[in-house]
């Protein structure tokens, strides 16, 4: 599984929910009123409200005006008469709420599940898939007994109701019915991801999990907020909205620190934005995509963005002649503070109840705690056998060096507690065999572990077997 495809994946979650009936609803037959801005135009006076104006202006698409009726029932699906409606009326609200006109037309697609599998069927490169359960290992969060392609198939399963491709510009509804029913809150919220792309881009994807999800943050945090102050909206009674259709849970089952993990942009995302619009508007949120948050720190903290940068951290190749780094680019990934954090919560190195206790606006979880609070950096450098022949025999023989560096060595020590003593030993079972060294007996992490910390910086050194921690990362 490439990177890019963990960024790809953040999009699954807040999708057009298809299939679903709800009960029948009834327009309004009273005309909106036009916002005062619709007719103060050079040429209005060739022109009145509710006519469509002679040029495209904020609030208006497709000959639709943001607070005009439309006659739209979803009690047995929409039909492409009343999608073409729906889709053009929340277009025009969108642009309400963000201040931001889009500048082309947003198809909306149904295809079948299984022209959907077969879009996603594509193998994934069996070496960076190796690579990176190694990655997810050193989070204590995957073990030796599952793949992270397995844990994101259960966690999404037949879920995928629907997604906005970057690529393609479209938004694409996963459905087996011609007229599927449109969830209006999720529907503005992939609305808004067109509208970000049109004006900002966001088919990118950065080098890291760390930066993946610190971007996607900008991006599901915006999107997030902007379709809450759109129901907000309908729940007032300012505007008349198309009732939402009922959810179905799709089925999938849920690995929660691995959700945690990936579900940070959503629930952590909105408090950012809202921080940015606070300091300065729109405007200051539009400008957080000239120079957008690179690491997960800094959407957990937006007070840190965008001055407190990670610290780069380098890991010397201490490897013998039998083990090599996967030949992947880059060798290494940072995980950061959120998927840290995700790991204590696991492990219960952490009270498990902080999690919901104080969340920011908008945001659904406290992602914040003593052991991870500190991060400054870090990075994950895998290791394999050199010989194919052995890492095919022995798929377990892996390991990794992980070093991470903290504010200060205070923030050391708390996390080498967290790590060491309640994580390893406590939770796992690791018993000390010799200085700083421990081994796992039994289950999916058994392995060989050695932790050092140096001021305000610990190595954790991963290996099979005690004899093979030198093997893959030598002392000096």
């Amino acid at each position: 599984m490439h990177r890019s495809q963990l960024a790809a994946l953040l999009s699954v979650f807040f999708l057009v929910v298809a299939g679903c009936s709800a009960p029948a609803s009834t327009p309004g037959s009273t005309p909106a009123t036009a916002d005062s801005d619709a007719t103060t135009t050079a040429d209005s006076a060739a022109w009145s409200w509710p006519d469509d104006p002679p040029t495209d202006r904020l609030g208006w698409e497709a000959g639709y005006w943001h607070n005009e009726s439309i006659d739209v029932n979803q009690s047995d699906g929409l039909n492409a008469t009343e999608r073409e409606a729906f889709v053009a009326r929340t277009m025009a609200r969108v642009e309400v709420v963000r201040d931001l006109e889009f500048t082309d037309p947003v198809p909306v697609e149904v295809i079948s599940r299984a022209e959907y599998r077969n879009q996603s069927d594509d193998e994934s490169d069996p070496v960076h898939a190796d690579w990176n359960d190694q990655v997810w290992e050193s989070l204590l969060l995957v073990g030796e007994d599952r793949t992270i392609e397995q844990v994101f198939d259960e966690i999404y399963g037949g879920a995928v109701l629907g997604y906005y491709s970057p690529s393609e510009d479209r938004i694409v509804i996963v459905s087996d019915s011609d007229t599927p029913a449109i969830d209006r809150r999720t529907l503005a919220h992939e609305l808004h991801h067109a509208l970000q792309d049109q004006h900002f881009g966001i088919n990118g994807s950065p080098a890291t999990q760390d930066a993946q999800l610190a971007e996607n943050g900008l991006v599901e945090g915006d999107a997030r907020y902007v379709d809450r102050l759109y129901e907000d909206r309908c729940d007032a009674g300012e505007w008349e909205c198309v009732p939402r259709p009922e959810r179905s849970s799709g089925g999938g089952s849920l690995d929660f620190p691995v959700f945690l993990t990936i579900y940070t942009p959503y629930s952590e995302g909105p408090t950012f934005v809202t921080e940015l619009h606070e300091r300065g508007g729109w405007a200051a949120v539009n400008d957080a995509y000239e120079n957008r948050p690179v690491s997960t720190e800094q959407v957990l903290h937006p007070e840190r963005y965008p001055d407190e940068r990670p610290v780069e951290v380098t890991i010397e190749d201490r490897s013998s002649a039998d083990w090599v780094q996967y030949d992947t680019d880059p060798v290494g990934d940072t995980v950061g503070e959120a998927s840290i954090f995700a790991m204590f919560w696991k492990h219960g190195a952490i009270d498990k109840t902080d999690l919901q206790r104080n969340p920011g606006p908008y945001s659904a979880y406290n992602y914040t705690s003593g052991p991870s609070a500190g991060w400054g950096g870090d990075l994950v450098v895998p290791y394999r056998p050199v010989s194919d022949e052995v890492a095919e025999a022995n798929p377990n023989d892996r390991g990794y060096v992980w070093k991470t560096v903290w504010d200060t060595e205070k923030d050391a020590e708390q996390f080498e507690k967290a790590y060491v003593t309640t994580t390893l030993k406590l939770r796992l079972g690791a018993k000390r065999v010799a200085p700083n060294t421990y081994v796992i007996e039994e289950g999916p992490f058994a392995d060989a572990y050695r932790v050092t910390r140096q001021g305000d910086t610990i190595t954790v050194v991963n290996a099979p077997t005690v004899e093979k921690l030198d093997e893959i990362h030598g002392q000096r």
